[in-house]
């Protein structure tokens, strides 16, 4: 169920802009939690990892670059 609730949260980040630019602004995997925890959502950080893991690289692109568009090429060459 935790699972779930990362997964949505990563979805509601992708529509919600302040939500996007306070999540850039944190440097470490508990405030990312405490963030969500704000916004209802329940999980670890072991499950916030198992989230991350799934999601496609333009996914993943939207929650840490926002307002940048999909990039292909996250992972340095």
């Amino acid at each position: 169920m935790a699972q779930e609730h990362a997964a949505r949260f990563f979805k509601a980040v992708q529509h919600d802009e302040a939500l996007k630019q306070k999540l850039k602004a944190t440097t470490d995997p508990e405030s990312f939690i405490k963030i969500a925890e704000g916004r209802g959502y329940q999980f670890t950080v072991a499950e916030l990892e198992n989230a991350i893991a799934k999601l496609s690289p333009e996914e993943l692109a939207a929650v840490i670059n926002p307002g940048i568009a999909p990039r292909r090429h996250i992972v340095p060459r």
